[in-house]
């Protein structure tokens, strides 16, 4: 769910939304058909074709190994699970998310109180403009429609990389 949050740079509400068949399995990836977004309230949808899940990258591998693991055949691809393992048959939550994303940076040694579910998108943001991507192609990605939100996210990120004094010799 970590992978798929990062790589697709989806919002909390997207991420615990996708049923089974929704993302599709394919065999040169993973697609992600969304019912539903922020900026698509009318529902009509919308596919998302996410940069770096291919076939054999590690998003793609996570869901497909997860579903399997799981026995998910239908419904809700990802569920909570209480903490004696046993799996619930209902969505994952925006809550459970952010409990997972908590967890997720304890045992990575990582102070959890700046992280939430949607440090995933605004993580996918940052580090594709630290890798040089487009404006265009971060957009295309996440589902932004306007450059200054994507700005938004960007601005902290480079203010080492791209800062205008740098390499002067000062």
């Amino acid at each position: 769910m970590l992978l798929l949050g990062f790589a697709g740079g989806f919002r909390r509400s997207e991420l615990v939304g996708p049923r089974r068949g929704r993302p599709e399995l394919r065999e040169d990836g993973l697609t992600v058909v969304l019912r539903k977004s922020k900026t698509d309230q009318e529902g009509e949808g919308r596919k998302w074709y996410p940069l770096w899940i291919g076939q054999g990258d590690l998003p793609a591998r996570a869901v497909k190994g997860w579903l399997a693991a799981a026995g998910i055949a239908s419904g809700p691809v990802f569920r909570p699970v209480d903490k004696h393992g046993h799996m619930g048959a209902g969505q994952l939550t925006d809550h459970g998310l952010w409990l997972v994303v908590k967890r997720a940076c304890r045992r990575a040694g990582i102070d959890p109180a700046g992280y939430s579910g949607h440090s995933l998108r605004a993580g996918l943001v940052t580090a594709a403009a630290q890798a040089g991507k487009s404006t265009h192609a971060i957009m295309k990605q996440t589902g932004h429609r306007s450059t200054a939100m994507v700005e938004r996210y960007v601005r902290d990120a480079d203010v080492f990389t791209d800062n205008a004094a740098s390499g002067l010799g000062l």
